[in-house]
């Protein structure tokens, strides 16, 4: 990718972010038709492992390295809110038939100019595994829990209650599972280590991505692998 290319990726994803931000159905509607042109090209197998949500997903360019043999498919979208997985689940879930989903989405709900309560991204939460299971009613859905992260510290509490809430309610089904990366991430200090990020400090680095295998893929490969 050009450098070019990579300053209009991150111009994209700033407007979309703020259009998201102010609950516009389609603020992600380029990078969907993106994905849609690209399978148009090269359609994907069935029965992949899809990865959906924020740009925690998007950034991670060796996913299906790391993942592997697992056969992944990665759909994170820019700097996407639990809306708009909802809104997206009919375009970048459904379609492809995955054998499981693995989520990571609400970080971007609870930060600023207008955060989310912790209520609301449970009910985000909600309301896309209501959208998964009415087409794939049998399939594994793992979340993985929102990440400390130095540049939104301050929410943390919030974070921690979302997390909380979503935890708690995947206990109550065998087929809803929650991934913590939390221990994994924070320094001796226990606040986020900032070696783990990129210069945003909402972002992992090649190092923080790391952390996240070595967190998600055990779990992955004992239930599907």
């Amino acid at each position: 990718m050009s450098f070019l290319q990579k300053i209009k990726n991150g111009f994209d994803m700033y407007l979309g972010g703020i259009r998201s931000t102010w609950n516009d159905p389609n603020a992600w509607e380029a990078s969907i038709r993106a994905f849609e042109t690209q399978d148009r090209r090269q359609p994907p197998a069935s029965g992949l492992i899809l990865f959906a949500g924020s740009s925690s997903f998007t950034f991670w360019s060796t996913l299906e390295k790391d993942m592997a043999p697992l056969p992944v498919l990665n759909r994170g979208f820019g700097g996407a809110r639990v809306q708009d997985v909802v809104h997206y689940a009919g375009r970048v879930i459904l379609p492809y038939r995955p054998s499981a989903v693995v989520l990571f989405v609400g970080t971007n709900d609870i930060a600023w100019p207008r955060p989310s309560t912790a209520q609301q991204v449970y009910a985000g939460y909600l309301e896309i595994v209501r959208c998964i299971r009415l087409r794939l009613p049998e399939i594994p859905i793992y979340y993985v829990g929102i990440t400390p992260v130095p540049s939104r510290w301050k929410y943390w509490p919030t974070v921690q209650e979302a997390n909380r809430l979503i935890r708690e309610h995947t206990q109550s089904d065998p087929a809803l599972r929650f991934i913590d990366l939390t221990d994994s991430l924070l320094g001796p200090d226990g606040k986020p280590d900032r070696s783990l990020y990129r210069f945003d400090g909402i972002h992992p680095n090649a190092k923080g991505y790391v952390r996240w295998t070595a967190a998600i893929k055990p779990v992955l490969t004992a239930d599907l692998g």
